[in-house]
C-alpha cells in the first residue's frame, strides 16, 4: 500500500482536504441548526435533503464528464460547494439550508466520482485493491479529523464555516496539479429493482435499510448530541467513535466474510449493533457509555454495506455483477434519504432516545431478515463466493465499480491458479502411470 501513497499521494491529499470539509460541514449544521432552535424534523429534512442530492448526482454526473470533460466538471462543482458552505451563516432559514445541503450532496458525489475516475486510471490490476483500500482509509481518516475541528473557537459565527470551504478549495490544488487526462466511462445500466430483489432479497432489503442507518450516523449523529445535552468537546468524539469503529471493524470482518456464511455474518453483526442501540438508548445519560455504543453500532453496521454487496454477487454472473452493484446504489440512496426524516420525527416523537430507537428497529429487523433467509436457500460454498472489498456506504458508482473489477479479477486468477494446480496434478498422475 505504500506505493500507492507513494505515487497517488496528491490525490489522496485532495481526498482527505475534501472530507475534512464534508465531514466538518455536516456536523457543524447539526450543532448549529439546534442551537438556532430549528427542530429535530426540521433538522432531518436538512440532512435527508444531502443525500437527495448524491443520489441524483450519481445518474447525473457521468453524462457531464462525457460532454465537458473530467476537469472542468471537478472545478465547476468544487467552485459550488465552497459557495454553498459560506451561504449557510448568512441565510439562517431550514428551507435554504436544506436547498443548500441538495447543492452539497450533488456536488460532492460529482467530485467523488471525478476523483475515483483519475485514481482508477492510475491504478493496475495489482494495485487496485491497494489502492481502494488507501482511498477508504483517506475517506474515513479525514471525517474523523473534521469532528476535531467543532471545537474551533467561532466568536463570530462565520469561522467554523469558512474552514471547510478553504479546506474543499485547497484541495483542487494537488489533484488538478498533478493529474492526468483519465479516459470516459460508460454509465451501467441498472437492473430492474424487481430482478434485483429476485437475484438477492437480503442484499435488496439489507441495503435499503443500511441507507438509513448510515444516513443517521453521518447526519443526525451531531443533531441527536445536541439535542442530548453534550457539550461542544463531547459531541466530535460521539460522532467520530462511528467512524472510528467502521475502520477499525471493517478488515477484521472482510476476513470473516470470505471465509463464513455471509449471511450469519450479517445475522450478528446486525444484532450486536441493535443491541448496542437499545444500550445507548437506555444509558444514553452515560457519555461513556455513548461512546462505546457508537463504536460498536459504527463498527459493525458500516461494512455491511460492503458484506451485502459481496452477498449479492455470490448470487450473479461477472457480466452481471455492475448492473446489480448500480441498483444496489440506487435502493441505498433511497433508505439514505429517508434515515434522517424518520429519525427527527422520532426525536420530536420521544425525544433524544429516538434517535437509537430507529437504529435498534432497522438492525434487529435486518437480524430476522437474514435468519429467515438463511431458511429459504443453501449458501454458496466458500469456494463459490466472490471476493469481498472493502467500501464506505457512501461510495459513489465508480469505486463501487472498480469494486468489482477487482472482485472480478481476484475471482479470475483464484480460477487460473486452481486450474494449473489441477493440471499440474494430471501430469503427475499421468508420469506416475
Amino acid at each position: 500500500m505504500l506505493s500507492v501513497f507513494k505515487t497517488s499521494w496528491p490525490l489522496l491529499l485532495g481526498m482527505l482536504l475534501l472530507m475534512l470539509g464534508n465531514g466538518l460541514q455536516g456536523s457543524l449544521l447539526g450543532v448549529r441548526g439546534s442551537g438556532l432552535g430549528f427542530s429535530a424534523f426540521e433538522m432531518s429534512a436538512v440532512m435527508s435533503a444531502y443525500f437527495a442530492g448524491f443520489l441524483v448526482a450519481s445518474r447525473v454526473t457521468p453524462n457531464m464528464i462525457r460532454r465537458v470533460g473530467h476537469v472542468r466538471v471537478f472545478a465547476a462543482l468544487g467552485s459550488m460547494v465552497s459557495a454553498a458552505l459560506l451561504l449557510f451563516p448568512t441565510i439562517q432559514d431550514p428551507i435554504v439550508w436544506m436547498l443548500g445541503r441538495v447543492v452539497i450532496g450533488f456536488c460532492f458525489c460529482g467530485v467523488y466520482v471525478t476523483a475515483e475516475s483519475w485514481l482508477n486510471n492510475a491504478s493496475t490490476n495489482e494495485t487496485r485493491g491497494q489502492a481502494l483500500s488507501a482511498y477508504m482509509i483517506v475517506q474515513m481518516a479525514g471525517i474523523i479529523i473534521a469532528q476535531g475541528l467543532l471545537v474551533v473557537p467561532d466568536p463570530s459565527g462565520y469561522l467554523l464555516f469558512v474552514i471547510p470551504s478553504v479546506l474543499v478549495s485547497l484541495a483542487f490544488a494537488p489533484i488538478l496539479l498533478s493529474i492526468s487526462p483519465t479516459p470516459a466511462f460508460e454509465s451501467t445500466k441498472p437492473m430492474s429493482l424487481r430482478e434485483l430483489f429476485n437475484v438477492s432479497p437480503l442484499g435488496f432489503v439489507g441495503m435499503f435499510l443500511m441507507g438509513s442507518v448510515f444516513a443517521a450516523q453521518f447526519g443526525m449523529a451531531a443533531v441527536y448530541a445536541t439535542e442530548a445535552g453534550l457539550s461542544i468537546g463531547q459531541i466530535p468524539f460521539f460522532t467520530a467513535a462511528f467512524y472510528v469503529g467502521a475502520l477499525l471493524f471493517q478488515y477484521p470482518i472482510g476476513w470473516l466474510s470470505d471465509r463464513s456464511d455471509r449471511r450469519v455474518l450479517v445475522a450478528w453483526s446486525a444484532a450486536i449493533a441493535g443491541v448496542a442501540s437499545v444500550m445507548g438508548m437506555v444509558f444514553g445519560g452515560n457519555y461513556y457509555v455513548l461512546l462505546a455504543c457508537a463504536f460498536l453500532i459504527g463498527g459493525l453496521s458500516n461494512p455491511l454495506y460492503s458484506l451485502l454487496i459481496a452477498y449479492t454477487n455470490d448470487f450473479l454472473e461477472v457480466e452481471d455483477m455492475a448492473a446489480a452493484s448500480a441498483g444496489l446504489l440506487f435502493v441505498n440512496g433511497l433508505g439514505a434519504i429517508m434515515g434522517p426524516l424518520v429519525i427527527g420525527y422520532f426525536i420530536q416523537v420521544f425525544g433524544p432516545p429516538g434517535f437509537f430507537i430507529l437504529l435498534a428497529f432497522v438492525l434487529l429487523v435486518l437480524t430476522g431478515y437474514a435468519i429467515y433467509r438463511m431458511t429459504q436457500r443453501a449458501a454458496p460454498s466458500i469456494e463459490e463466493t466472490n471476493a469481498y472489498h472493502s467500501m464506505m456506504p457512501s461510495a459513489t458508482p465508480v469505486t463501487v465499480g472498480y469494486a468489482q473489477e477487482w472482485a472480478i479479477d481476484t475471482a479470475e486468477a483464484e480460477a487460473d491458479a486452481e486450474a494449473e494446480v489441477h493440471a499440474a496434478e494430471g501430469d503427475g498422475k499421468s508420469n506416475a502411470a
